[in-house]
This record gives structure tokens, sequence and C-alpha cells, in this order.
């Protein structure tokens, strides 16, 4: 009997990574590759899907047997009835501010509906450009539907900026009544089977005729997943942005925070638009490498840096107007490094005080995923100012979205 395979993919801003593990849950293969035209464009997402699957070694390519696949949450696209996208789609950290009065009429009670980074309001702006005869469809479950060539469904995790009740398991009341709720998915849980890959796909690319699709999550739970935390631990997510995550006894409803559902745990938490995105404005990786090795650590600069990627806030202030502070600028480019990196580790700390004012409690212990946890410079930074041990956890999202594969089930 062969070996059977499961694998995980995971959709980022900047690139697409996947992972595949045995029936034991140990990583047998990884391969990573950047966006071809840019992350709002979709055909980027498939262009890197089928570099992925093209690369994939034969003997896994005929014994995957299931495969689930994450992306950034609140990332919003158009698409035909066909599934074919309209144009780009409105990134995670793009606020939408018409329609306001639209959606809080709709969302009346419903505070993280009524922040200009929802997917309502994404959605509402592509209703405007495309009209309802569309399909309205966050990143991984467009990407699902490519694969089963099927794009009907959604699922929960994705679709909780949209406006779906993890509680209720219903849309609002609010929607009933409204012509664009044509163009909303048939929502699946997180983890159930969804159906098999479409045949000319797994064809094309020697693939096991038989896989499953698995409905997926968002990237930031998967990261949650692949660092197998407990309740007394908290996530940091350090990609393009920071994202805080913990386990919560109920589900909280609040501007800027987001509760999933994970493995029958509450897991809420915030995403900001600062994060590692910042660094590569001024900086090469293997500048951030050589400069961060010059920074003393304990340490603190004079400087006050807000390093957002962009004019616009999501968490831990809702603030779509907020604008970054990036000067001045030393002459020394490792003192600025380091005063980025302040700046990064007062967000977060920000973060968990938010957290920690809705749960009633921060964490013992800060689990790092992401690009951003590779830097040892940063941790001591960041445990400086935060004040609570931080380690750094080696799995990849992509890791956990196929942990979420393996243990699917009907």
């Amino acid at each position: 009997m062969p070996d059977e395979f499961f694998g995980g993919l995971d959709f980022g801003s900047s690139g697409a990574r996947i992972s595949i593990i045995n029936i034991k849950k140990e990583l047998e293969y990884s391969n990573s590759v950047p966006y071809r035209y840019g992350f709002k464009n979709p055909n980027s997402w498939i262009n890197s899907c089928e570099k992925l699957l093209d690369n994939l070694p034969h003997d896994i390519k005929k014994n995957i047997v299931k495969l689930a696949i994450s992306g950034t949450s609140g990332t919003l696209t158009a698409c035909n009835l066909k599934g074919n996208p309209l144009g780009e789609a409105i990134p995670y950290d793009q606020a939408c501010n018409s329609n306001k009065m639209i959606i809080d009429s709709m969302t009346i009670g419903e505070d993280h509906l009524q922040t200009p980074y929802s997917s309502l309001a994404k959605a509402l702006t592509l209703i405007d450009k495309y009209g309802e005869n569309i399909l309205l469809r966050h990143q991984s479950d467009w990407i699902t539907g490519w694969f089963l060539k099927d794009w009907k469904y959604g699922e929960e995790g994705n679709n909780l900026k949209l406006g779906w009740d993890l509680i209720k398991e219903s849309w609002p009341k609010s929607y009933l009544n409204t012509s664009f709720q044509k163009c909303l998915p048939q929502i699946i849980k997180s983890g159930k089977i969804m159906g098999q890959i479409d045949s000319e796909i797994a064809e094309r690319f020697k693939l096991n005729k038989s896989i499953l699709l698995i409905s997926g999550t968002t990237d930031s739970n998967a990261a949650f997943l692949a660092a197998g935390l407990d309740e007394a631990e908290g996530l940091t997510v350090l990609g393009t942005t920071i994202v805080v995550k913990k386990v919560n006894k109920t589900p909280v409803k609040e501007k800027g925070i987001t509760t999933h559902r994970v493995s029958g745990n509450w897991i809420c938490g915030g995403a900001s638009n600062a994060g590692c995105g910042i660094l590569s404005k001024f900086f090469s990786d293997a500048e951030i490498k050589e400069l961060s090795r010059q920074i003393i650590t304990s340490k603190k600069t004079s400087l006050n840096l807000l390093p957002l990627n962009s004019k616009g806030e999501r968490f831990p202030v809702n603030n779509p107007f907020l604008e970054p502070i990036l000067s001045p600028r030393p002459v020394s480019d490792s003192l600025y490094l380091h005063a980025l990196f302040e700046g990064l580790a007062r967000i977060e700390l920000k973060g968990w005080e938010k957290l920690c004012d809705l749960t009633g409690s921060l964490p013992k212990r800060i689990v790092t995923v992401g690009g951003g946890s590779k830097n040892p410079q940063w941790r001591s930074i960041r445990e400086r100012i935060i004040n609570i041990p931080i380690v750094s956890c080696k799995k990849t999202t992509s890791f956990g979205t196929a942990l979420l594969a393996i243990d699917a089930k009907q």
C-alpha cells in the first residue's frame, strides 16, 4: 500500500506555499513561489498554484488524497457565474468608505461589520462596479472553486467579515430582502469535505484523480493550527501584516476583532495594517539581516514611529484615515530599522492589550510564526516592550492547512 499524502496550500499577500504531510503528520515536502502579476490579480493566485502543482514530485502527485486551501482573511473578488474573475480583488487592507449608510442600516448591533475594512463594505463596492449578477468569493474560497470547477461554496471562517454568523449559522436577517443575497456563497464549516478535484485539472498536473478538496480557513487560523497552541498561549503572525490571536471561552464581536471557531475552540484576534511589509519598502532581506546584527536590543531609540504599510489602520485601533509616521529618518540605517522594530512592537503590544480588555487575560507566552519570527533582534525588542516570553515556531501556515486536510471529516 503506497503512502498517502495530505496537502495544504496557503495564499498570502506576496506569494503561495504548499506543504505535504504524511499520515504521521510529518512534513514530506514544501515549496513556495511569488506572485507573477501582483497580489490583487486572481490570475496570480492560479499561476502560483499551477507552478506549485507542476513542481510536486511524481510519487506525491499520485498519492495525495486530501487538499485544503487557506488565504488572506477579507480579500474579496467578484467573478461571473462561471467563476471567471471580473477584475482585481479588493485586498484585506483596503478600506471601502462608500455605502456607509446602507451598511449601518443593515448591521445594527454588528459592530464588526460596520468597519470600511469589512468584506460587506467591499462586496457593495464590487456590486456597484459589476452589478448583481456576480459571485462574491474570498481568496481561498475562489481558489478552492477553481480546483472543483464549482464556485458555489464558501468556508465559514473566511466569510465572517461578510456577515456569516457562526452561532446562528446563518446570514443576517437583513440580507434576506436584498438583491445581493444570490451573490453570497453556500457556507460549509471548516475542515469538511467539499468534493472531488476536477478531472481535467487532475489529468493536466498528473494528480490523483480522487483527491478530495477540504473546506479551508484563513491564513492566520492555519498559522494557529500549525503552532499547536494551548489556552495559556497567544499567537503573533509576523507577515506582511501583524496578526494577534488567542483562545477565548466565548465569541467576541467588536470593530476590528474577528472570532473564529477552530478545532472546537473560539479564537479571537485582530490584524494590523503594519508589519513586515513596511520593512521591505526600505530594506532588502539581506540588508535587514545585516543591519539587525548592529542593533543593541537593550537600548531604546528616541524615535516614535508608527510604521503602517499605508494610510489607514484596522487594529488595535480602527481608523481608515490614520497616517503612518515614518520620519524623521536618522543617518544610521541600523538605527532606523531599530526604530521601525520598536514601532511595530508597540503596535503588537497595543493589540495584546486590546485583546486583554475584551477577554480578561494576556497570554503567558507568545508563539510567533511568519517571516518576522526568524529575526532574533526583533524578538528581543518585542520581549522588552511587550514583557511576555516569546518563542518562534518554524512550522508554516501551509503546514497548518495540511493538518486541516488530514483531520477532515464528512
